[in-house]
């Protein structure tokens, strides 16, 4: 019985990570293909000349039509209909903050403008003693560096995520407090997604011991030896 046990635990072991990831894999595929497959003109659409459905056809719809519009939006037309539509956005009072706000993120993220979530850290949150794993984002507002400038030189966003990080929280602290950890910012995920089960391996460099020389015979410790001196004397006193 215990050798079944253990081979069963294996067999979750095996299985569990790749039935989750096809999972989660084929329910995305499938939320695509539910939205795009409606709007693909019946003349157009392969499971109308097939006898079977082609899953991921949707996915791949979404690819193309996003690669073309890339390609409208790169040219002289496109810039010109696109300043035209941020124009019209840019008019609407609770649109425009969405808008800008979500093309800010995005522009910054898939642009490498920043340094955010490069930096795996530990800071003292939510009271001194207690550490928690968070990410630098960037620097903080230029309004908090100046009111805060008798705090700190250097003041650094760093979002806290929760476990699982399904949200999490913004903390404004001195670069001064922040720990840089020797960590990636995949493994950071693991160990925040895990709840701390998941420990990501030691990356620092293994300590190497330097052997103890040893002192010469003719450099001994002269402490743990009379003074040739005081001899020679005592051998004159003799004599």
């Amino acid at each position: 019985m215990g050798r079944l046990r253990a081979y069963f635990l294996a067999g979750i072991l095996v299985t569990a990570p790749i039935a989750i990831t096809v999972y989660i894999a084929w329910w995305f595929v499938s939320l695509i293909d539910g939205y795009i497959r409606p709007l693909i003109p019946s003349a157009y659409n392969p499971e109308n000349y097939l006898p079977f459905s082609i899953p991921g056809i949707g996915v791949l719809v979404v690819i193309i039509a996003v690669t073309l519009i890339g390609a409208f939006a790169a040219g002289y037309v496109g810039r010109l209909v696109l300043g035209v539509g941020e124009g019209v956005v840019g008019r609407m009072p609770v649109v425009r903050s969405v808008y800008g706000g979500v093309k800010q993120i995005f522009e910054t993220v898939l642009a490498k403008k920043s340094n955010a979530f490069r930096e795996v850290v530990a800071i003292q949150y939510p009271r001194p003693g207690v550490w928690s794993l968070g990410f630098i984002t960037g620097s903080a507002h230029p309004e908090v560096q100046v009111k805060l400038a008798g705090e700190a030189d250097d003041i650094v966003n760093v979002f806290i995520p929760c476990a699982p990080p399904t949200a999490g929280y913004l903390a404004m602290v001195p670069r001064r407090d922040v720990t840089v950890l020797n960590m990636s910012v995949e493994d950071g995920l693991k160990l925040v997604m895990s709840g701390g089960i998941v420990v990501p391996p030691d990356r620092r460099p293994p300590l190497v011991e330097t052997p103890m020389v040893a002192a010469p015979a003719d450099r001994a410790d002269d402490s743990d030896q009379p003074d040739r001196k005081v001899l020679a004397a005592a051998s004159r006193s003799k004599r």
